[in-house]
Parts: structure tokens; sequence; C-alpha cells
């Protein structure tokens, strides 16, 4: 062994200067598609993580819980500094810090409040440092705001996009109490603030709530006061000020203690209090799977640059080895041994592998700046170099075992006695579809093409088809799955059904929807259907969940997953992630309770429900700041029966005008226009707006309903994060394909140098050369069109379903069957164009120095 050791590195050193391009080429190429791979790979892991990364940088919460009537005024947040030292000392509490809102407004220069914007911008003012150092605000322009200085402010861009402010502005703002926020004149001079100061609007901010959203939660977006501020405001205004109080709750073991927190809290609260809990666990989740799109995107895209990788460096060490195999011939002649021959082009050739490899991972760093991409990157914490040692280690692993097992396979098969031995043994074969070829009145470059395609040839002219073919394959089967999956996510976001949104418009009130506007929807010819839901959180096995009570067998109801719709009062219909969040599965059963036997009637005691179905379910409800809805896989459906009758009853308001659904769903006929409908609805929340009015003793009047188009959850609002990623996946693949044909169509030429010298002695004029080239690439092309289109198409379709299950739509995959006709058109051309380079090779090749050796 250490003789052939010695021999094999005398050779690499003799002839380093003749094969030191080859070998180059070797390295520069697995450097830079082994790198794109990695690369993408970690910046897909990268984005997927992104937001857990960000949100553990913020030092989150575990349990937010806003509360109203803390202090006897069940209007009013009335901000208890005992309250937070009780909740502070419940047992399984680390942290508690406070924010109250702020019913505070930009004054005009003649000292009104321009509350025109006051319900889509909330002001909040953090008590105790909350968002100052708990649940961090992320800073994206200027700097954050001091928190001893009550004349400093942030708010978020969206804020400073509605009112119009900009970052270094000094702006006067009056703060009112709750008594003035009813009084008659309030948004004119006569109605004075209680506190007027003029702050400076230093920076522009990012809740961690507010990263990834969707459209119930886009507002109301927030503006942030200082401590300072807040704490000078409660001294000043008492219980008088605030119009809620939220307490972020850090625990001691993450979110396995909410269950008893939320019992322990609730026992906290006085009798008349509300509460609402905000579980920071579903946001990361829906956070993550918005994100996820964006993540897989570059994961398969990496796998393809992978794959692409692997098959251009194999060609490129299989072209390599092969150029110096007459050497070889020649070693043998002299009396070297197997061993010697398969050895002397792999020290060579292993050390260009490990080279390439290690300039992989050196570009695959290089790159990860670029990554997370997706709605996280602007906030970020750290968007510099990384290292990805999982990714790096596997990849190199791949790298250096798989192409190094490659080169001593290719460099084993190729050697002068494994050579010699198969074309003694091998008989001459002609398949039948040559023989049919030959049989047609096809003309002669067309032949010959055809069997320059399936033939590796002989001895001396023997090329690597079946890699040549695989690769063709294996180029148009990522294309057309590519294309696939991206056609799935664009059915989806033009298919709201897919995501939960089964009707056309949700008429969404203040209050209720009156009685008088369910007439109206009854009557009414344009709409198919309708459906009213109330919307609230309930505990369904010790946790707070978003549900819907509506009636047994409604109208309209959220696409069906699994199992079936609720029949009956004793059942219940889960979204896929609540699900796995219960630890349940369809069948099983789960306890719902609301509230204590101290807020009867407004109470649901212990009642066993059986899960009959999962569904995708409706991005709809209340926004997040003020309580959690439903999206996607998150919720519940329920039957109104399920309230027990003394509930109902309490529900009777003493104003009749106001009952009725919180939530009306409306499906419009589908000979309807959308311009039709939209008029329509609105024609029907004028009459309930008409009917509020009319309430006698004020009871109505500053109540609204408005008709809502689809309400877009967060993966699908963030889906243009994506942006050209299914574009760039299938240009990336064609591009690699294309290489990939041009250089085995180059190496087969020269490779076929002595057959095309022969057929031009036979007669083949330069054109008839050309052709026989371009009919070699296109039967290439066609076999990898053939066996190519159907595969990718069920790869992209099963792709598909997984993701869609994953993130709890509808797993309706779609084929794009003219983008998939336009891959098997362009294969056929594109084959061709990269053909011309080669053939005019093959036009040129001089007859008389190839055949001047026979």
């Amino acid at each position: 062994m250490r003789e052939v050791l010695r021999v094999a590195s005398y050779r690499f050193r003799a002839t380093f200067g003749r094969i030191w391009r080859g070998l180059l080429a070797i390295v520069l190429l697995i450097g830079l598609t082994g790198g794109i791979a990695m690369a993408a790979v970690a910046g897909g892991r990268r984005t997927q993580s992104s937001f857990s990364t960000f949100l553990a940088s913020t030092n989150p919460s575990d349990l937010s819980v806003s509360t109203y009537g803390v202090n006897g005024n069940s209007t009013s947040g009335a901000y208890s500094e005992t309250m937070t030292k009780q909740i502070a000392h419940l047992r399984d509490v680390k942290q508690v810090e406070t924010w109250i809102v702020l019913i505070a407004a930009p004054l005009s220069p003649k000292g009104a409040a321009m509350l025109n914007r006051i319900t889509e911008v909330n002001a909040v003012g953090s008590v105790d440092g909350l968002y100052f150092n708990q649940d961090r605000v992320a800073v994206t322009k200027g700097r954050m705001a001091d928190p001893n200085r009550p004349d400093e402010f942030v708010m978020t861009a969206e804020a400073a996009h509605l009112l119009g402010y900009h970052v270094g502005e000094v702006i006067p703002y009056g703060i009112f109490t709750t008594a003035q926020e009813s009084m008659p004149g309030i948004g004119t001079p006569r109605v004075q603030p209680h506190r007027r100061i003029n702050a400076k609007l230093v920076g522009l901010v990012t809740f961690n709530s507010e990263v990834v959203q969707d459209d119930v939660d886009r507002l109301p977006t927030l503006v942030l006061f200082t401590p300072a501020l807040t704490r000078e405001v409660l001294a000043d205004a008492g219980r008088g000020a605030g119009g809620a109080t939220y307490y972020a709750l850090r625990l001691d073991h993450g979110s396995r203690d909410i269950a008893v927190v939320e019992k322990e809290f609730v026992g906290l609260l006085p009798k008349g209090a509300v509460s609402n809990f905000h579980l920071t666990a579903p946001v990361e989740a829906k956070a993550d799977r918005a994100v996820k799109p964006v993540g897989i995107a570059l994961d398969v895209f990496g796998f393809i640059a992978g794959l692409a990788a692997l098959l251009l460096a194999a060609q490129a060490i299989s072209r390599h080895l092969r150029a110096g195999s007459d050497e070889l011939d020649v070693l043998r002649a002299l009396g070297a041994g197997p061993r010697t021959t398969v050895a002397d082009r792999l020290i060579g050739v292993m050390g260009a592998v490990v080279l390439g490899s290690l300039l992989a991972a050196g570009v695959a760093v290089a790159l990860s700046p670029l990554s997370p991409l997706g709605p996280v990157r602007p906030v970020y914490p750290s968007r510099g170099f990384a290292v990805d040692w999982t990714v790096l280690g596997v990849g190199l692993a791949v790298l250096i075992v798989g192409l190094g097992a490659t080169a001593v396979v290719l460099a084993y098969a190729g050697a002068p006695h494994r050579v010699a031995r198969r074309s003694r043994l091998a008989r001459p074969h002609h398949s039948t579809m040559l023989r049919a070829v030959a049989s047609t009145a096809l003309p002669a470059p067309a032949v010959v093409g055809v069997r320059f395609a399936l033939e590796p040839g002989g001895k001396r002219t023997t090329v690597p088809l079946r890699s040549a073919l695989v690769g063709a394959t294996l180029a148009v089967v990522i294309v057309v799955a590519t294309l696939t999956f991206g056609s799935g996510l664009q059915s989806l976001v033009s298919h709201p059904a897919l995501y939960g949104w089964n009707w056309t418009y949700m008429l969404n009130p203040s209050n209720d929807v009156p009685p008088q506007a369910l007439a109206l929807l009854a009557h009414d010819p344009a709409v198919a259907a309708w459906t009213g839901v109330n919307d609230t959180n309930v505990d369904i096995d010790g946790q707070s969940i978003p549900v819907f009570f509506g009636d047994t067998h409604p109208a309209l109801t959220p696409p069906i997953l699994s199992g079936h719709a609720i029949a009956r009062k004793d059942q219940i219909v889960i979204g896929a992630a609540t699900l796995a969040q219960l630890h349940k599965r369809v069948g099983d059963t789960v306890v719902v309770t609301l509230g204590s036997p101290r807020d009867a009637p407004f109470d649901i005691p212990p009642t066993r429900l059986a899960i009959v179905g999962t569904a995708t379910m409706p991005a709809a409800g209340y926004p997040s700041i003020i309580a959690d809805h439903t999206s996607m896989g998150t919720g519940a459906l329920l039957s109104n029966d399920v309230l027990p009758a003394a509930f109902q009853r309490a529900q009777t308001n003493p104003q009749p005008i106001l009952n009725g659904p919180g939530l009306v769903f409306v499906r419009m006929r589908p000979d309807v226009s959308r311009a039709a409908g939209l008029a329509d609805m609105r024609r029907i929340t004028r009459a309930a707006d008409r009917a509020f009015a009319a309430v006698p003793n004020g009871g109505g009047e500053q109540n609204t309903v408005s008709v809502l188009g689809v309400q877009h959850p967060a993966e699908i609002v963030n889906y243009r994060t994506m942006g050209a990623t299914p574009a760039l996946l299938a240009s990336g693949v064609a591009a690699g394909a294309i290489v990939a044909l041009g250089l085995t169509l180059a190496a087969s030429v020269r490779q076929r140098r002595r057959d095309l010298a022969l057929l031009k002695t036979f007669g083949f004029t330069r054109r008839q050369l050309g052709a026989t080239v371009a009919w070699q690439a296109s039967v290439a092309a066609l076999i990898g069109i053939i066996v190519g289109i159907p595969l990718g198409i069920a790869l992209g379709r099963q792709l598909w379903i997984e993701f869609a299950r994953d993130i709890d739509a509808v797993p309706h995959p779609t084929v794009p069957a003219i983008a998939t006709l336009l891959v098997a058109v362009g294969a056929l051309v594109l084959a061709n164009v990269v053909a011309a380079g080669p053939g005019l090779q093959a036009a040129r090749t001089r007859t008389a120095l190839l055949l001047h050796a026979e």
C-alpha cells in the first residue's frame, strides 16, 4: 500500500501542472454550489426559528391579563397597586409588570382633542417598566424613550403613519379622565384635558406581539408613554385614570403554570370584575407558522442546490478521471497493478473534494447575513455572520463522504483492468427503440443522435449517459414540483375558504347585531346564507381558548378538516393547532368552563364535550389587545345550547334592540358581484345604525355595525415575504439543468470525437453534425420530460398537502397545467439552445488529426 501511495503522490506532483485547472474547476464547483446549498438550509433554519429567537431577546412574559372593574367600576381599568402586589406574591409568579390604557389624544392648536384616530391608535402608559425591560419593544427607527423622562414617547410605524407624525417632532398631547371621556363636548375646546404635555417622539418601535399580525390584530396600534409620565398621571388623577389595566406575568415554569395561575388570578378579582387572558405560547406558535413558508422555501432551495452540487461535481470528477484514461493504459502496460491505477488520480480529486467542501462552508458563513428572511428580519436581534454547526457538519460530511465515495467508485470502474474485462464480456446490444428508430424514415442525423443519447458507446467513446439522463429527469422533477407547490400557495391565498373564511362578509358590531339587521338578511335575495355567532374565551381542560358559540347545524361553518360539524349540544369542533395544544384527538372528550359560580349566571359550570371534528378556523373576533381570537388552527366551535338557561335569560337586554349575535357571517349568491354585495351589506349596516340611534335614553347611539371583507390570518398576510421564491427555485433548477446538460453534451462531443470524425468521412456535413448533437440533446430532454413531469406533479402535490396540514389550512393542491406545459416546451427549446455550442464544436471536428493514429 505504501508503494501505491508513493507512486500516486509522485504522479500527482509530476502531472499537477497539466491537471490543476481541472482540479480547480472541481473545487470551485463544489465550493459555490455546495456553499449556496448549505447557506439556504441554514437560512431556512434561521428563518423558521427567527421569531422564537427574537421573542427570547425581549424578556417575554408567559401570560398577560387585561382587567376591568378591579375597584368596582366595570367600565374602568382602575389601576390597583395592591392588586399588582397580590399577583406578584402568587405561588408560581416570578415577575409581574403592568401598563394602563391612557385616554390620551393629540391636541389641536385650539386645545381640542383630536379623537378621529383614538380608536385606531391607543395610548398606553408603562407603570413599572413593562415594554422597557419586560416584553421589550424593538426600536426600528430613532431610539427608545428614556423611562425617567415624562416628555418622551415612542409609537409604532403604523401609528406614525395614521397620525402623520415623524421621529423628532414635539407633539402636544392631552390626557383625560374616564369621567371626561363620556362628556358630551369631548373633542371640542369645551372639554379641556386633565393634563397637558409636550411630548417628543423619539423613536418608532415594534411590540413583540405585533411582528407577525393578522388583519384582526392590525388595529388598534399603540403609542407608548414612559413610566415617569404614567406614575405622574396616576398620582394626579387617581382612580379616574386609565381605561384598562394589563398585567404581564413571567412564570416560574413557563406555560406549564398557566392553568394554575389563571385560577389563582381569578380568585383575586372582586365580584363583577372582568378579566381576559392572553397566552404568549399561541402568539409564538402563530408567528412560527406565518414564517414557515419562507423557511420551507429556503430548505427546498437548499435541497435543490445540494442535489445540483452533487450531480455537477460527480460529473466533473468523472470527466477529470476519464481525461487521464490513456495514461492509465500506459501505466497498466508498464506493469502497474489495479491499486496503482485506481489511486493514480484519486489524490488530486480527494484533495479537491476536501478543499471544495471547506470553501462551501466558508461561502455558507459568508452568505449567512442574508438571513433570516420574512417579517422578523427588521427586528431580528443579530443579523451578522452566523455559524450553523449542524448544517455545516452535515453538509461537509455529505460533500466529503458522498463525493469521495463517488470518486473512488468512478476511479475503480474506470480502471484499465476493469474496462478491459468489460469489453471482453460485453456483447453488442442495441435497444428495441434504436432498432425502431433506425427502421423509420428519419434522416441520418436523427438516427445517429438518438443512438448517441441512448448508447454509452464503446471503450474509447464511452460517455456517462445514465448520469446525464438521471440529471435531466431530476431537474424536470424538481422544477415541476416547485411550480406545483407554488401553485398550491397561490391557490391558498386566492381562495379564503381554504384558510377558514367560508363566507363573503362579516357584520362586526360594537355591541351586537340588532334583530332589524337579521330580519333584512333573512329576506335579502342577494344573500345565499348567513349565521350568527358569539365569540369569547373559555377554559378547555384548564387552558384559555377563543371559541365561537353558534347554532347546531348552522347554515355556515368553518371548513371541516376531519370528523364532522356540531350536531348536538354535547359536541365540540376544535382547531388542529389547539387540538395538539390540548394533547387530544378526535373522539376524545374535554371539559369546558367559563368563570366561576360567583359569576353566575354568567358562567358555564364544568361541562364535558365530545370532540367530533377539526376545522380551519377564520381570523375573526376582538383584537388580541382585548382578547385572544380564533385563527387558522386556533380556537373551537361550540353550540349555544352549552350555555345554561339562566345564562341565556340573563343575556336578554332590557332594550331588546340591542339583543343579537356578536358576529354575523354572510355568504352572497354566486351571481352577485363584489360591488353589489358590498353595497347591499352597507345598506343593512346603515339600517342597523339607525336602529341603534332610535334606542331611547341614549342606550345605543354610540353603537355601530361595520361590514368586513376577508380577514387574512398571519400566515396569509405574510405570504408576500416569500417574494419570488417559487420563481427563484424554478429558475435556479432550470439554470442548473442547463449547465448540467451543456457540460454533458460538451463531454459527449469530446468523447465521441472519433465517431464524429468517422461520420464526417462518411459524408456528414457540418450542419448534419450539428443536427446530430441537437437530436441527442432533444432525446435526453424528452426522456426527462416524460418521466419527470408526472413524478414532479406527484411530489409537488404531496409536499403541498403536508405543508397545508402543517399550517392547518384546507389541503387542496392544484396543478399548474400551463406552467407545466411551458416547462416541457422550454426544456426542449433550451436543450437545443444549449446543444448549439457542442454542435458547433462537433462541426469543426478535424478528421485528419483524429484518425491519424488509426
